[in-house]
């Protein structure tokens, strides 16, 4: 199989379902950035974590593949759609459990932190912001045309994810967690 297929040559993409787009609109932006999530993640997964966390970011990276070709189909393509895998509610439950289980083990939150401390943290809380641009740009799409409303909310919840997993990594590394104080509270 060859990599490439030369038929983005002048701009354009195809979604799942055959449909010739810009490769600035608006769907391929989405899916894109869940792309570069996904591998902001694989930096994260790569340094030195515990095996739970480890596996959980494996989980997650899949699940994004999910998402990325929920938002790479064609709308009102069922035809399309009914040959993808689909995120389910358990999927977002996953997450919930985790950051409950992972939230257990900290001190409760007294201020906001600024990312940083260990490269680890610093990972963690990038993928964090690119998750929170995945989901803006999902939103602005779901409004002009609607796909799984599971996607956002698994976007949503991913990133409350990764600000606890930064905050746990912080706590495994000892790593300082320096506190926002704003410059009208000093």
């Amino acid at each position: 199989m060859k990599i490439y297929t030369k038929t983005g040559d002048k701009g354009t993409t195809s979604l799942f379902g055959g449909k010739r787009v810009a490769k600035h609109n608006i769907r391929i932006d989405s899916y894109g950035t869940v792309d570069e999530l996904n591998a902001h993640l694989g930096l994260v997964r790569d340094q030195d974590l515990d095996v739970k966390s480890k596996e959980g970011l494996i989980t997650i990276q899949e699940k994004l593949f999910t998402v990325g070709a929920i938002l790479a189909t064609e709308p009102n393509k069922a035809s399309s759609l009914a040959k993808l895998p689909q995120l389910k509610l358990k999927d977002i439950e996953f997450l919930e459990n985790e950051i409950d289980r992972m939230n257990d083990d900290l001190p409760p939150m007294t201020h906001f932190v600024l990312p940083g401390g260990h490269p680890a943290v610093s990972h963690c809380h990038v993928a964090r912001t690119v998750c929170r641009r995945a989901e803006r740009i999902c939103a602005a799409l779901f409004n002009l045309e609607p796909f799984d409303e599971k996607v956002l909310k698994y976007l949503n919840r991913l990133s409350d994810y990764l600000f606890v997993l930064a905050r746990c990594i912080a706590k495994q590394k000892n790593a300082e967690e320096v506190k926002w104080i704003p410059e009208t509270s000093k």
